[in-house]
């Protein structure tokens, strides 16, 4: 377990994706788990906090969101690009990417939805509202955050400390074909 991660107070939860990080979503269902690669992810209410997340419904991911009424939202640093576009290219419905990647992960302290041990710099655990409507017409979940932390170096005090201190600890952003950009040079008004 990251010893710098530090609960996050909720009404701060959406402010840790509210910049478009590539996320890792997260689903267990049973015996059974899965991540999967997001560039879509956004905050959608502050109070009580809710996110969106687009994830294909023809996926395994959503197979298991769908079974469990859970996902988890892990925030990549950079230095696990190379896994996260690893595991966004492959299915997990055949094997574990837990496994097959040599992933440790932790049960989030709410719903039990696997945290990444390493390489990421904050979570979230959501309870997914259903839109019975749109379920099958649309790709875009939405959960409500029941739980989040974040590394301490990188997001205190509600804000996002981004800085050349820590690259390795930077947001990713998807720019298409296997690129990332790394979160950097803040610009202060």
């Amino acid at each position: 377990m990251n010893p710098h991660f530090r609960p996050v107070a909720l009404d701060h939860a959406s402010r840790l994706i509210n910049h478009g990080p590539t996320v890792l979503v997260t689903t267990a269902h049973g015996a059974r788990r899965n991540l999967m690669a997001a560039a879509w992810s956004m905050p959608v209410e502050f109070t009580p906090p809710r996110i969106a997340v687009v994830i294909d419904k023809h996926t395994f991911t959503a197979e298991l969101a769908a079974a469990s009424g859970m996902i988890g939202i892990c925030i990549p640093g950079a230095a696990i690009a190379a896994l996260v576009h690893a595991v966004g290219s492959e299915s997990g419905r055949d094997h574990d990417k837990f496994e097959r990647h040599g992933i440790a992960a932790r049960p989030g302290p709410v719903l039990g939805v696997p945290w990444l041990e390493d390489g990421c710099i904050a979570c979230l655990e959501g309870r997914l509202l259903r839109e019975p409507h749109a379920e099958d017409a649309y790709d875009t979940w939405f959960a409500e955050v029941v739980a989040a932390a974040a590394d301490d170096r990188v997001f205190s005090g509600g804000r996002w400390s981004v800085s050349d201190d820590h690259p390795e600890l930077q947001t990713i952003h998807h720019l298409g074909g296997g690129l990332f950009a790394r979160a950097g040079n803040v610009i202060r008004t």
